[in-house]
């Protein structure tokens, strides 16, 4: 199995290194696992590409580049560049410092990559850390992600996304903040819903009197529901949701259909 492992996080960001051992196991003896990642942190730049300038990768070890780019580029970088158009079996994604739930999913740049993925036809896994003020002063905040991915991962390579129909579907996975001892199971459920967005901005004048803005992640605007992945990763459950990259909106477009006429 060949499998490509990159992020959003950046080429040195400790997920990464826990994703590349995930992929090792996986992988076995006879496989290979190829990273491919930013060079620098990439978080929030969602599926964006960087069409309009060039991207410079450069290998910095055996099997393992960096790209001045985001995600997606990386996973493209990958394919067309790295494995000379040769498309790996598995991509993953990750893994990621922080949550990816409900509407987070629109602006991360770790999605991003595994959606880029599977419109590719790849199978694709995005894997995220969630953490607290505990697990990061435990300093081992990857520690339920580090227990149990390899796991989930093996399991989800037993699903064909590809096979009920023609879009391309790809895996989201969240890992709750807690000791992978306290991991109370697993959830396939639906992404969750935010009261508005899951950003805003907040103005600050510097001290030559310029106006920055800097963006607001607003994480506890979350809708109750008991069976979303916000929800369920607060009550320590690894959280899984299939995602696709289909975005039609059928049942509008017949009401469309009627309000135009045609």
């Amino acid at each position: 199995m060949k499998i490509l492992v990159t992020n959003d996080d950046g080429i040195s960001a400790p997920g990464l290194r826990i994703a590349h051992d995930i992929a090792e196991t996986l992988a076995g003896n006879e496989g290979q696992v190829i990273i491919v990642a930013p060079s620098s942190e990439k978080s929030g730049v969602a599926h964006s590409t960087s069409y309009i300038r060039p991207s410079l990768i450069e290998k910095i070890a055996e099997n393992s580049y960096s790209v001045e780019g985001t995600p997606a580029d990386c996973v493209l970088a990958g394919i067309y560049y790295v494995m000379n158009e040769q498309k790996p079996d598995l991509i993953i994604s990750g893994v990621n410092r922080g949550q990816n739930i409900a509407e987070d999913v629109l602006y991360s740049g770790t999605i991003g990559a595994a959606m880029e993925g599977a419109i590719h036809g790849i199978k694709s896994i995005a894997l995220s850390q969630s953490y607290s003020k505990n697990t990061l002063a435990s300093h081992n905040e990857f520690n339920a992600a580090n227990a149990y991915a390899a796991e989930v991962c093996q399991k989800l390579l037993l699903d064909d996304p590809f096979l009920e129909s023609n879009f391309s579907g790809f895996y989201n996975v969240n890992f709750p903040a807690c000791d992978s001892m306290q991991v109370k199971g697993i959830k396939v459920c639906a992404t969750g819903l935010r009261q508005g967005s899951s950003f805003s901005m907040s103005p600050q004048l510097s001290p030559t009197g310029k106006t920055f803005l800097w963006i607001k992640h607003n994480p506890r605007n979350l809708i109750p529901s008991s069976k979303s992945d916000g929800e369920y990763l607060k009550k320590d459950y690894i959280t899984i949701s299939a995602l696709k990259t289909e975005l039609n909106w059928f049942e509008k477009n017949k009401d469309l259909k009627s309000l135009f006429q045609v």
